[in-house]
């Protein structure tokens, strides 16, 4: 019985860089489906569905970003890679906001892309088989789709905000490194990035407010902690 190939759905409206990219990935074994704007992808993937999208931000129609938004409202765990000559703090952000995954400058180098696709795959199939979810207080938080789960509802996080969650639900009681956070969620330590970072911390204490007994500490001048209070 042959293997099924990994489908990628590319939404890229430059022709000759989509035609590159679809031969470069096709003679690695994937099968690929192209669209030249964003409302092409995104009615590409409700009705073919795609198991990673590349997409370009600055697009005709609709650009990246928003199609990424829309098609989070359909699936939360599809591989998202964003592509694009814009890379400054505020657009990157902007990107694991819409829902991305991974950022890639252009100009790239395809082999550069190969290696993230392949690592972005391998993660989903390794989260498909392992859903992790930690325990927070009266929290359940699933690091695979990126919920908060509390009293039988689930409520949506961001991209952003479960890269920040997980290093703090796996360090419970210890105090996690703004610059560790930083790193995680942007890719570098930049004092440009203090000010968000602490402005996605108040989202997650929004988030978490429904039991008291979670608190989220400034540790001031090293990073921040989760802190449980245990109930008798």
């Amino acid at each position: 019985m042959t293997a099924m190939k990994d489908r990628i759905l590319l939404v890229e409206d430059e022709r000759d860089l989509s035609l590159i990219v679809c031969d470069t990935m096709r003679q690695q074994g994937y099968e690929v489906v192209a669209a030249y704007d964003g409302i092409d992808g995104l009615a590409k993937y409700t009705t073919e569905g795609a198991d990673l999208i590349v997409a370009d931000v600055m697009m005709p129609r609709l650009d990246g970003f928003a199609m990424a938004r829309e098609i989070r409202r359909i699936s939360r765990t599809v591989p998202i890679i964003f592509l694009t000559a814009k890379s400054t703090i505020d657009d990157v952000e902007a990107g694991f906001d819409s829902g991305a995954n991974d950022y890639l400058k252009k100009p790239f180098e395809l082999r550069e892309l190969l290696v993230r696709v392949k690592a972005l795959l391998r993660d989903k199939v390794r989260s498909d088989r392992e859903r992790m979810v930690y325990d927070v207080g009266d929290y359940g938080f699933d690091v695979t789709n990126q919920l908060l789960i509390y009293n039988g509802k689930e409520y949506a996080v961001s991209n952003i905000e479960a890269r920040i969650l997980e290093k703090l639900a796996a360090n419970i009681g210890r105090t996690v490194d703004a610059r560790d956070l930083m790193i995680a969620v942007w890719g570098r330590d930049e004092v440009s990035n203090r000010n968000s970072l602490h402005g996605y911390i108040h989202k997650l204490r929004r988030a978490l407010r429904h039991d008291r007994n979670i608190n989220i500490v400034n540790q001031r001048g090293f990073g921040y902690m989760l802190a449980v209070k245990k109930t008798d």
